[in-house]
């Protein structure tokens, strides 16, 4: 994907070693970039690391949930935070879809 969209990547300032992604031995993981999206009116950027994987989706993981102060509810399963001053609610699918965005 990073290729693709001829993404800038820049130099990961941890790198690190990753096993379970390659039946070929560890990699190293020493490329990050940082992505644009948007889900409905929100919009934003995520800085990913590089992984030489055939995959188009974006993982939102802890580092996303850390940075941005989410609270995730398990039950419902809503993410909330805050961006640029609005109150942000997700509500996910379980198909990993998001199927309805609430912004106050």
């Amino acid at each position: 994907m990073v290729s693709k969209l001829n993404l800038e990547t820049k130099p990961h300032p941890r790198p690190y070693k990753l096993q379970w992604l390659s039946e070929d031995g560890e990699m190293i993981m020493n490329k990050q970039v940082e992505v644009g999206f948007s889900i409905g009116k929100y919009k934003d950027f995520v800085l990913c690391d590089v992984v030489p994987v055939e995959a188009c989706h974006l993982l939102l993981g802890r580092p996303w949930q850390f940075d941005k102060k989410a609270n995730h509810d398990g039950f419902t399963n809503k993410f909330s935070f805050v961006h640029k001053e609005c109150k942000i609610t997700l509500h996910l699918c379980l198909l990993g879809r998001f199927v309805k965005i609430k912004i106050k």
